[in-house]
């Protein structure tokens, strides 16, 4: 488990792009943070690393957004999902099981459905230290829910 602070939106892209350059084929990142917290922009700084150009929004009406790059990112929005079963989101082992980098928002929303080997990022904020201050926990052993 890694722990990271962060100050300002460059420092959490910063974090996010050295991240990013631990993922594989088929990694599956799985966010989590209160609204505001930053998924979004962690999630843009992921993108930035492996080669994507377009600015990266994110896709609550939609679901997912693809971008491509050097490597596909799938970046899933789950905050309108709920109580979801196998068969609700069958459909997201397309995207799980491609070549490409999946980041999800929202993750805990459809953790039922989250295969094994996630790893978990959560964001959180704390005023006391900052309005934009975060503290960015990464755990790459699956071991820490989203």
């Amino acid at each position: 488990m890694k722990i990271f602070e962060s100050h300002n939106v460059g420092e959490t892209s910063k974090i996010a792009q050295e991240f990013a350059k631990t993922l594989k084929e088929g990694s599956i990142v799985a966010l989590s943070g209160d609204l505001g917290a930053g998924k979004t922009a962690f999630t843009a700084g992921i993108a930035k690393a492996l080669g994507v150009r377009e600015a990266v929004t994110s896709p609550t009406f939609t679901i997912v957004n693809q971008y491509d790059g050097d490597m596909t990112v799938y970046h899933f929005d789950a905050y309108r999902l709920e109580n979801v079963t196998p068969d609700d989101c069958d459909w997201m082992d397309d995207y799980f099981f491609s070549d490409g980098v999946c980041i999800i928002e929202w993750a805990k929303n459809i953790e039922a459905v989250l295969p094994r080997g996630y790893i978990s990022v959560q964001i959180e904020k704390d005023s006391a230290l900052g309005e934009d201050y975060r503290k960015i926990t990464i755990d790459e052993t699956g071991e820490t829910k989203c």
